[in-house]
């Protein structure tokens, strides 16, 4: 199978240089920019398979390129993974926010990069092929009949209960906002606060019992359920 095209877009060289070689390692196929506009041009010729993207870059930062990418139909589904040096929470939510999969911190280990970019690859795979039912962690979601069963038991789960877990478990380890979820289950316009979501999450969990745990929490951000090992 031909590997992935991998777009970074990070500034500094020698960043660049330790992204590029252990990518290349991995045989992914790999093309560098470093500013915003560049990156943007890119993603038009090059249709990558995945974009690593720095948020603090020359010109359009790494998040008016994230939106803009996601804007655009044609590149929307293409996942982007942000690379940032900033500590502060509003960052990190305002690129998951804007549709970004996932974040790295700098500085980080190539291994744990590796790692996030082999994710986010299965996930777009796994949303590619995706079926109506959705088995991970000995629970099994049927979309068509709207039934969930762990441990050989159907869960009664609410409308909403239901449509959080099914898009959580479609893209394990992946983190989702409370707005994304909120947005994801009702549309843009549903009257609901962010905390509400935290609502439906503890129920979910109280539901799920000894599986709840894989509903977890990631501070200051949201939410995401526990990968398969």
């Amino acid at each position: 199978m031909e590997k992935a095209k991998i777009l970074v877009v990070e500034d500094e060289a020698p960043i660049q240089e330790l992204i590029q070689f252990n990518l290349e390692r991995k045989k992914y196929r790999v093309k560098v920019v470093d500013s915003g506009e560049k990156a943007l041009e890119a993603v038009g010729q090059y249709m990558p398979t995945l974009i690593l993207l720095d948020i603090m870059l020359p010109g359009a930062d790494g998040l008016e390129v994230c939106k803009q990418i996601k804007a655009n139909p044609k590149t929307a589904r293409i996942p982007i993974i942000m690379l940032t040096a900033l500590s502060e929470e509003t960052d990190i939510v305002a690129g998951l926010e804007l549709g970004a999969d996932d974040y790295v911190a700098k500085p980080f280990s190539p291994r744990v990069l590796l790692a996030r970019v082999k994710a986010a690859l299965r996930r777009t795979e796994i949303e590619q092929s995706r079926s109506n039912i959705v088995s991970i962690h000995g629970i099994d979601i049927d979309a068509d009949r709207h039934k969930v069963e762990f441990g050989g038991k159907e869960l009664a789960l609410t409308f909403t209960e239901f449509k959080v877990l099914q898009l959580m478990a479609k893209q394990p380890g992946r983190v989702f906002t409370r707005y994304q979820i909120v947005d994801a289950v009702h549309g843009d316009d549903y009257p609901v606060t962010d905390r509400s979501v935290d609502v439906q999450i503890v129920g979910l969990r109280k539901k799920l019992g000894e599986a709840g745990p894989f509903i977890e929490t990631v501070r200051g951000i949201g939410y995401r359920f526990k990968e398969q090992e």
